[in-house]
């Protein structure tokens, strides 16, 4: 079966929210809102699945209930898109329980990162619907005083246009957390920090689908029926928050999950390797970052590349999975043919 491509949005379409996993929403009502006011400002309306406002400890609500309102959204024909909340950690709980063929059978975009890695894996394994690694509701869309600029441009070209599209090098990035339960996000915007641009570990040329995601969801995937061979595609790595709240994940803690994917020689049969910009991390641990990456790419002969916009920090593009990208160090260009 191919690869099913979901129709481009309109403007003026409904994008359906949904909350496969953490329940934030009732939490963080002002980052709803936030988010819905983007959306609509950039011409989508918005409707919410109905458990998606919910909570229930640390998932939205009972397995039954988040596959329900994947189903609810993916059947409703007025609803044209999918966007999740925010990701998580509980995603994997709902992949035995999913109808895939309501997927298959009712295409549509279907948006999400970090947690949300683990439904992009299995709705292209069992439905061939291509998704799209990218902003959440809370997250990116309510983002104060609203969504950066360079994350708007990418959502909208891959959604309503399409075809090639030029990733541009990032010259800023935040990673700051502002405290959402007091409200110290809609005091001011988030500060920026320089960064030079793409960051190159071994320098060349490839062509190739990209697929991947953020550890530790992918390895959650690994050896089950929903992981996807990564065999001569470019594979993507998004680095994602650790357990100490505004810091990145712990060297060690990513040795061992980067040592998972070696274990399955994941770095052996792969055409090229982008590694997103680190979420918190200062200096010392960005070095210790880039020897690591150097450790498991060692002797291989393809390009890697990090800072790639992707992911925990912003901003980020809106990234097709499964696509062809192309990536050149010569020319510092990174084309995505969508």
């Amino acid at each position: 079966m191919n690869l099913i491509i979901p129709k481009k949005l309109e403007r003026g379409d409904t994008i359906g929210i949904i909350s496969p996993s953490a329940g934030l929403c009732p939490i963080f009502p002002h980052r709803v809102d936030n988010g819905i006011n983007m959306l609509k400002k950039l011409g989508f309306n918005v409707k919410f699945a109905s458990n998606s406002k919910n909570n229930d400890g640390y998932v939205s609500g009972t397995v039954q209930q988040r596959v329900d309102d994947i189903h609810e959204m993916f059947l409703d024909k007025n609803v044209k898109a999918i966007i999740c909340t925010v990701g998580g950690n509980h995603s994997n709980q709902l992949l035995k329980k999913i109808d895939y063929e309501i997927i298959k059978n009712n295409p549509k975009v279907f948006v999400g990162y970090s947690d949300i890695t683990v439904l992009h894996y299995a709705f292209y394994n069992k439905a061939k619907l291509q998704t799209y690694y990218g902003p959440c509701l809370i997250t990116e869309f309510g983002e104060y005083p609203e969504m950066f600029e360079y994350s708007r441009k990418y959502f909208l070209k891959t959604l309503t246009e399409g075809g090639k599209i030029s990733i541009d090098k990032i010259n800023y990035y935040t990673d700051e957390l502002l405290n959402w339960l007091n409200k110290e996000d809609l005091k001011r915007q988030r500060k920026v920090y320089n960064i030079d641009g793409f960051k190159w570990i071994r320098r060349g040329y490839v062509k190739s689908k990209i697929i991947g995601g953020c550890v530790p969801s992918v390895n959650h995937l690994i050896g089950t029926e929903y992981w996807i061979d990564p065999e001569d595609k470019v594979y993507f790595i998004d680095l994602p928050e650790g357990s100490e709240i505004g810091k990145g994940i712990s060297i060690s803690n990513l040795d061992s999950y980067l040592t998972d994917l070696d274990n399955i020689n994941l770095f052996d049969k792969i055409s090229g390797l982008i590694v997103s910009v680190p979420y918190g991390y200062d200096d010392n641990e960005k070095e210790k970052l880039y020897e690591l990456i150097k450790k498991f790419v060692n002797k291989k002969d393809y390009p890697v590349l990090l800072n790639f916009p992707i992911g925990h920090t912003e901003p980020m593009i809106t990234l097709p999975l499964m696509s062809e990208i192309e990536f050149d160090s010569n020319t510092e260009q990174l084309i995505i043919y969508n």
